[in-house]
């Protein structure tokens, strides 16, 4: 998931636990629609979904207490369906009676008598982003994404996974030549206790690199959408070159789409207003990462950050031009779920709309606070790529920082069989990390 960012302005319970207030009227919604709250109360969830039975499934990423869970709405609230997936639990489908649960390294199917089933593991989720929701095509087939390792290529001090796996590194989807550049941190692994160490890209932390280099491609690629049976059988890669392709989602006419997250502005090779994007998948297509971002090389000058080197290219050869993404949306925006229209009552048919997070300042933009970035749901004009605002805080930015009621973290927003839009909102941070029992499902509907 995306990294987050830790507000100071929440309010205080007597036993100094941050409580969420919750006021619908702090949100602006555009004329014709209302929005309420439709359930609060929850602990970081990250996913909600709806079976073929119109059950309401809700995933709780498992953060705050190591144990991802999967609810479902009942007449009684909500119950566990199941739990012991590894944090973060990223996204739940229904398919044909099973549940299938996406969590770190696992891709694990919930059978209809509640037995578990792993149908994938191994995957290459120990680093900053993970192997996200798994969605089924109009083959079949299942599709998921699945993150890199690291934030640009290079693993460096920001990797604080290195510590527990200090042979991993981002894999690329095809073989690649690389350039040699070599990026110089403090030694913080027990191996480099103190000394300055040169690291490559796509190797172990400490590992230099050299011009010519050549790292073959692998199936289980980072920064990839890979697709296999329902049983997980068959496990094939389909596009890679992307970043962190949180969520997936086809349309209407059998297109995939991906929310994919721009680079940040840290560790061994930060990169300065690297965008978010909204990318259509196609077989054999490199999206760009490590070298471009929004379809734009990152030597521009426009991604060079503040006080820091020019970004140059990691790899020698590209393996293709990157196409150019269907939207971008602000640097750490941090867009998440997404779903299509199909109500003609609602909005425009095919429209996307999608939750944004927002940033996680100060760790990931450079030091510079995005207060006004993110926190919103937006719509997404699908004949001309165009992002226009739906749902957001009258403030413009996170309730939490200006003591109101409304979105704090939108996650995901999900439409029913009725046309109703579900927010999903994963709630409060202070401190150190989230805040059980301060996420909340907000609930949009048409009134005329």
């Amino acid at each position: 998931m995306a990294e987050t960012e830790f507000w100071d302005h929440t309010q205080m319970e007597g036993n100094n636990k941050p409580q969420r207030m919750l006021n619908p009227v702090d949100i602006l919604v555009p004329t014709g629609y209302e929005i309420d709250v439709f359930a609060d109360g929850l602990t970081t969830p990250i996913n909600l979904t709806f079976t073929s039975n119109g059950e309401m499934l809700v995933a709780d990423s498992g953060i705050t207490d190591g144990n991802g869970k999967v609810l479902k709405l009942t007449r009684d609230g909500f119950t566990l369906v199941a739990d012991g997936f590894n944090p973060p639990l990223t996204g739940i489908t229904e398919h044909e009676g099973n549940i299938y649960v996406a969590h770190r390294r696992y891709v694990t199917i919930i059978e209809a008598d509640g037995t578990k089933k792993d149908i994938i593991e191994g995957l290459p989720s120990n680093g900053d982003h993970h192997n996200n929701r798994v969605v089924f095509g109009p083959d079949g087939k299942m599709y998921f994404g699945q993150g890199t390792a690291t934030n640009s290529g290079v693993v460096g001090t920001d990797n604080d996974w290195a510590k527990e796996y200090p042979f991993f590194h981002d894999y690329p989807g095809s073989t690649v030549k690389f350039r040699g550049q070599n990026f110089e941190s403090p030694g913080f692994l027990k191996d480099f206790p103190s000394r300055k160490v040169t690291t490559g890209g796509y190797v172990p932390f400490g590992v230099p690199s050299y011009e010519g280099k050549t790292v073959d491609g692998v199936t289980r690629a980072s920064g990839s959408i890979l697709r296999a049976n329902p049983d997980g059988s068959d496990l094939e890669l389909v596009a890679w070159g992307l970043r962190n392709p949180f969520r997936l989602r086809f349309d209407s006419y059998n297109r995939l789409f991906a929310a994919n997250h721009g680079i940040d502005v840290r560790g061994s090779r930060p990169i300065a207003n690297s965008p978010d994007e909204f990318q259509w998948i196609q077989s054999g297509m490199w999206y760009g990462f490590p070298d471009f971002t929004g379809g734009l090389p990152v030597t521009m000058p426009q991604f060079k950050p503040e006080g820091k080197p020019q970004p140059e290219f990691l790899l020698e050869e590209h393996p293709m031009k990157p196409p150019r993404p269907i939207a971008i949306f602000p640097a750490h925006s941090a867009t998440m779920g997404f779903s299509f229209n199909v109500d003609p009552l609602f909005a425009p048919i095919g429209d996307a709309f999608i939750a944004e997070f927002g940033s996680n300042d100060p760790t990931t933009t450079g030091g510079k606070p995005l207060p006004h970035v993110g926190h919103r749901i937006s719509r997404i004009d699908m004949q001309t790529g165009k992002v226009h605002v739906f749902a957001i805080n009258r403030t413009g930015m996170a309730a939490s920082a200006t003591n109101s009621g409304g979105f704090e973290r939108p996650i995901d927003a999900v439409f029913d069989s009725g046309g109703v839009l579900y927010v999903l909102d994963f709630g409060l941070f202070a401190g150190a990390g989230a805040v059980p029992g301060t996420g909340v499902i907000w609930r949009i509907r048409k009134t005329d």
